[in-house]
């Protein structure tokens, strides 16, 4: 009986000195963040030390591939969801997982990159980048020989989507247009949002720059570890005083498009809009990203893709938006 008892402590002791030699020195392979199915769940060329709390989904909500449906809420929008930042729960999810056009939700990611990689108080002088966009499409009215730092022009780019903002930061954060976009691709993958591309860095539409709903959230998710991204997407307008290489003082105030910023949407009571991003094309629809808080202060992250226009788009978001004072 004494032997058998020392046998069962030697492996016990055996299998625990594995277990943690896989933790400190072993690459576990993501595949997908929300694949459950897969046996190696929530990581992908991510190597970690032995705590579980840095690991790739341990802050993230999880969203499976079936709906989550709530009994009294039913919206028309193609693709919706409402994430709990608080307790990582997903609460409502609508076509998650399906390819949606993302329209200037794409700026979110442009944001993120230039966040990581570039210097924001960089003076930038505007080129003609600017200008290689469609004509009629939203601009923050910048012109080339204007010399902004980096700062304002992310401001430019999410508060009043500024399409000449999203070309004259990627190529000055990533030298050139194309490679910036890389660089969106390459973020995109390392966050396992294996369900997106893009092809450019304003979102204006291309049939192979897409997402969905769940990669827009973890897009979304890790920007908002950025104070500066936090600050950027909670300004209701800002006003920007800037020179010109000619020695010219140029003054431009850019206004949100976020209805709830500009008085054209009153959230819900007791639910604080804090901020979000806004997308709009004729193949993508109304868009709408935010960040909200509920009565109780706790975070929650409200999304929604191809609404068939903005008036809707904010009746149904005020419908998701209802729902986070019930949790």
């Amino acid at each position: 009986m004494q032997f058998v008892s020392l046998l069962v402590v030697l492996v016990l002791l055996l299998c625990g000195l594995g277990y943690e030699f896989l933790l400190k020195s072993h690459e576990i392979d993501l595949v997908r963040a929300y694949d459950k199915t897969d046996p190696a769940f929530g990581l992908t060329n991510i190597s970690f030390d032995g705590d579980f709390s840095s690991s790739f989904a341990s802050d993230l909500c999880v969203a499976p591939e079936e709906d989550v449906v709530l009994p009294d809420l039913s919206v028309d929008a193609v693709s919706a969801a409402i994430f709990s930042e608080a307790d990582h729960q997903t609460v409502y999810a609508k076509a998650v997982h399906e390819r949606r056009y993302p329209a200037s939700l794409t700026k979110v990611m442009t944001c993120l990159v230039a966040l990581k990689n570039g210097n924001l108080d960089q003076m930038i002088t505007v080129g003609e980048e600017c200008k290689d966009i469609d004509i009629g499409s939203s601009v923050c009215e910048i012109q080339p020989g204007d010399v902004l730092s980096l700062r304002e022009l992310l401001l430019g780019l999410m508060i009043n989507s500024g399409n000449d903002a999203a070309m004259t930061v990627a190529q000055n954060v990533g030298g050139t247009v194309e490679n910036f976009v890389a660089m969106m691709n390459e973020e995109a993958a390392a966050l396992g949002a294996v369900n997106t591309h893009f092809m450019n860095p304003h979102g204006l539409q291309d049939e192979n720059h897409y997402t969905t709903v769940y990669d827009m959230y973890l897009i979304f998710h890790e920007a908002l570890k950025n104070d500066d991204f936090r600050d950027i997407i909670s300004r209701h307008s800002y006003y920007a005083s800037f020179s010109t290489t000619a020695g010219e003082e140029r003054n431009i105030t850019w206004e949100s498009t976020n209805h709830y910023f500009i008085n054209e949407a009153v959230p819900p009571k007791d639910v604080e809009v804090v901020g979000g991003k806004t997308g709009t094309t004729s193949e993508a629809g109304a868009c709408l990203v935010l960040l909200s808080k509920n009565k109780y202060g706790n975070p929650y992250v409200t999304i929604i893709m191809k609404e068939p226009d903005k008036e809707s788009l904010y009746q149904e978001m005020n419908q998701l938006l209802g729902k986070i004072n019930e949790k």
